[in-house]
């Protein structure tokens, strides 16, 4: 059905005359006629009769028009859906307890009246492919891997290194340390279970453990860090990297009253150098979205800068 049709006639039975809903929609009478005409013809009823101030609607007019008004709404909340503007800003996060996601909690403080969608998506072609079709308007990757450049439409802004530390049990030979090297780190056993290869994380720490002789174990189902933080602190032969910002509730040098109770977790600074995990932010180049715009200018004024001086991040990361 033709929503011009619709929307003519609902011109039409409001004004009672064809010559006012022809000035309401800018078309000439004669247009208004042919197209109240033509929905006539498409539902096979009469829709008005003549009268003499004008025009009044049939039984069957009467009864189409709420119906009529109807399809009027529900076509305006469907384009206004996908309407820049009008949508929310749908921006992948990767996943609920990393940087990117405190850095969006941070741009919904700062910006409340700016709706949101946040969603997770896992790997790095998925999220792009994502943004070119307009699933989504942005995503948070440390871009780009090795031998995968993006594609030559999607943008990118290094917005934030996040540093790495040490997390560890309470009986874990470095527990007590007030930081630690990466030279000190080499013999200890670090497990990540959430390294997935193929992904830009898997490459970050492959070029960590190579550039630093570590020992990084992937073994194991992933469970997530629930469980990933109960093994280590429950286990002193095992510690393992956190981002900075990933577990915010858990402040340096551990205390049993905070987040997971009773854990006795240690948080350490790894330095010397210090490696730091690059975030950036993607985006297609032609997404008109006002709201992306806000985001980029939100995350420059905000967010850490990168590549400092006693840091370390692989070479195929984006210097920008």
């Amino acid at each position: 059905m033709d929503l011009d049709t619709v929307r003519t006639f609902v011109a039409a039975a409001d004004a009672g005359q064809f010559q006012e809903a022809a000035a309401e929609l800018a078309v000439t009478q004669q247009a208004v006629s042919k197209r109240i005409a033509a929905l006539e013809r498409n539902l096979g009823v009469r829709l008005f009769t003549r009268t003499a101030r004008g025009v009044g609607l049939t039984i069957d007019g009467q009864a189409f028009l709420p119906h009529a008004r109807e399809l009027l709404r529900v076509a305006e909340r469907a384009a206004a859906s996908v309407r820049t503007g009008r949508r929310p800003l749908r921006v992948d996060v990767i996943a609920s307890r990393v940087a990117a996601s405190g850095l969006m909690r941070g741009f919904h403080r700062a910006h409340p009246e700016i709706e949101l969608d946040v969603v997770m998506l896992f790997d790095v072609e998925t999220a792009v492919a994502a943004i070119r079709s307009g699933a989504i308007d942005a995503s948070f990757r440390a871009v780009a891997a090795p031998g995968r450049p993006l594609p030559e439409d999607i943008e990118s802004v290094r917005v934030l290194d996040e540093p790495l530390q040490l997390l560890t049990g309470p009986a874990h030979a470095l527990a007590g340390a007030r930081s630690v090297t990466l030279a000190q780190l080499v013999g200890h056993r670090i497990w990540m279970p959430g390294i997935v290869p193929g992904t830009e994380w898997a490459a970050y720490y492959d070029d960590l453990v190579a550039e630093f002789g570590l020992t990084i174990e992937a073994t194991g189902p992933n469970f997530g860090s629930d469980a990933l933080i109960d093994t280590v602190a429950d286990t002193p032969a095992l510690a393992t990297f956190m981002g900075e910002r990933t577990l915010p509730q858990l402040p340096l040098g551990g205390a049993a009253d905070v987040w997971p109770a009773g854990h006795g977790l240690r948080r350490i600074p790894v330095t010397d150098p210090t490696p730091v995990y690059p975030h950036s932010l993607l985006w297609h180049r032609d997404n008109p979205h006002p709201a992306l715009a806000t985001l980029r200018s939100h995350l420059a004024a905000t967010a850490a800068g990168h590549d400092a001086a006693g840091t370390w991040a692989p070479d195929w990361v984006i210097p920008r």
